[in-house]
């Protein structure tokens, strides 16, 4: 029915990941293998109905992280981005139905390949509720709903996606940066991205400095232990409108588990993944040129 491609990495819960369908960064020969793999397990475990696959890839090398024969949560969602009713055709096939017959039943077997368009999965947490709960993503499943944003470009889609969690993604004023030195390197695209599209930046010492070699204006701002006027203070005094934050070490995640909280509360949106503030930045940059416009879902399949 169709291959997905999380946007965070491995480490995050499949179920708190935000998702593209079609995949925007796998290589054709990689999609080719992922399909083989998938068909050949498929077959292996006389499957009928649906089965749902988790694959990480790293170095170019493909490790199954579990198979499941059964449907998944990601089903409505694949459902709606390929314009086929999946279920039914899955259980028509469980119910003895050949899987042609089955998708002839609804007008054939659609190729997501083909598609104009590109869907974004997004999480919903409840972390508003739970004052006391820290809002880092892990391997532990945290949220209770998702939304999806659907248009013919990755960024304009991944935007729909934030403001359908309500996420509003600032088209300018000033943003925070704090990240790990592994990161440093890999994220410069983006804040080089959010400055040329004329963003205050602000960073703790150290991403200060590197930002600073690498040409980008920003200023320092004190961490909470630094003493204040530190980070919280400028983001409860509404002069920080994007966080930026990633963290390593028990004690940075300790450290840095108030200024979380604090975004949260203030409802200023933050990222506290590269992937993630690689999409956002892309989302930025297509809502500032004005890019977003409101359709019908039936609308993507008529215009095909």
């Amino acid at each position: 029915a169709g291959i997905m491609e999380h946007i965070e990495e491995a480490g995050i819960h499949s179920g708190d990941s935000a998702c593209s369908l079609p995949p925007r960064s796998l290589s054709a020969e990689t999609l080719a293998e992922l399909e083989r793999q998938t068909k050949a397990m498929a077959l292996a475990l006389d499957v009928g109905g649906l089965m749902n696959v988790q694959y990480a890839i790293k170095d170019g090398d493909i490790y199954v992280l579990e198979v499941n024969p059964r449907a998944s949560r990601t089903v409505p969602f694949v459902a709606k981005t390929i314009g086929s009713p999946i279920a039914k055709i899955a259980s028509r096939i469980m119910a003895g139905e050949s899987l042609d017959d089955a998708f002839a039943a609804y007008g054939g077997k659609p190729n997501w390949r083909t598609l104009k368009h590109i869907a974004v999965k997004e999480a919903v947490f409840p972390f508003a509720r739970f004052p006391g709960v820290d809002t880092l993503l892990g391997p532990e499943m945290r949220s209770t709903g998702e939304v999806m944003g659907l248009d013919t470009s990755f960024a304009v889609a991944f935007a729909k996606s934030q403001l359908g969690s309500s996420i509003d993604l600032p088209t300018a004023g000033t943003v925070f940066i704090s990240v790990r030195d592994g990161d440093k390197e890999r994220a410069l695209a983006p804040f080089r991205k959010l400055f040329g599209l004329g963003f205050r930046i602000v960073a703790t010492g150290g991403t200060q400095r590197y930002l600073v070699e690498q040409g980008i204006a920003a200023e320092k701002i004190n961490k909470v232990l630094e003493g204040r006027p530190h980070i919280e203070d400028a983001i409860r005094n509404r002069q920080v409108q994007l966080v930026f934050n990633t963290t390593e070490g028990a004690k940075a995640l300790s450290d840095s588990r108030s200024l979380r909280r604090a975004a949260l509360i203030h409802k200023v949106p933050y990222y506290t993944t590269l992937a993630g503030m690689i999409a956002a930045s892309e989302a930025i940059e297509a809502l500032k040129a004005g890019s977003l416009e409101v359709r019908s879902l039936q609308s993507y399949f008529t215009a095909a």
